[in-house]
């Protein structure tokens, strides 16, 4: 069973992905810490983001593996991973990595912003999980206020708008719902209710298998 989650930043799919994995028991990739691993690579060696030949390269020498997860998901990284991911040749290197995650016996967990429209468009369960900009934004502060860091709400949400921006009118997979995905909007629910939700939405797909 292959269940691929899209969403925007901040939106809870990340979350609500482990939680759907860690009760079926299957593997999970956040396939997005892939995007900042590769502008990770480019800031450490103070390459070009906008250097497509070196963002390539680096994409192609990534495991799946092999991140510093608190590096890689501050809100800095965040953006610089929006800007790797809009290159055609990026995600082109990093598409048969991910469909063989995916391919595992069993089945997997994905998330992402591509999983069921070009990685996994033939996944058992497809959920599009969203939420309005000003939530999503709200929560984002919250985790770094909750961490010991500063927040700045307003430029917080101008990252989330931006970002939404750029992956959704990207050339190279948008961000938009796969056919036949479920939209799960998480606007007014908490993490507990979301992926009750979440879990849900895949068992009314078993049984419909």
């Amino acid at each position: 069973m292959i269940i691929a989650i899209d969403g925007p930043a901040a939106s809870g799919k990340g979350t609500i992905a482990r939680r759907i994995a860690a009760h079926y028991w299957l593997p999970h990739l956040d396939t997005g810490l892939l995007y900042r691993a590769t502008a990770a690579a480019l800031i450490a060696e103070d390459r070009d983001l906008h250097d497509e030949a070196a963002a390539v390269a680096a994409a192609r020498g990534l495991g799946l593996t092999d991140f510093n997860d608190a590096t890689l998901r501050t809100r800095q990284m965040g953006e610089a991973a929006s800007v790797i991911a809009a290159m055609p040749g990026v995600r082109g290197a990093l598409i048969e990595a991910q469909r063989a995650f995916a391919a595992r016996p069993g089945g997997a967990v994905l998330d992402g912003r591509d999983i069921g429209t070009v990685i996994c468009p033939d996944a058992e369960v497809k959920i599009f999980v969203t939420a309005s900009a000003s939530a999503r934004a709200q929560r984002r502060a919250l985790e770094l206020i909750q961490g010991g860091d500063g927040a700045d709400y307003q430029a917080i949400l101008a990252d989330i708008i931006r970002r939404d921006a750029r992956d959704s009118s990207r050339a190279a997979a948008p961000l938009r719902p796969a056919e036949g995905a479920v939209l799960l909007d998480t606007t007014h629910l908490g993490i507990d209710a979301a992926s009750a939700e979440a879990l849900r939405i895949v068992e009314a797909a078993r049984i419909r298998a």
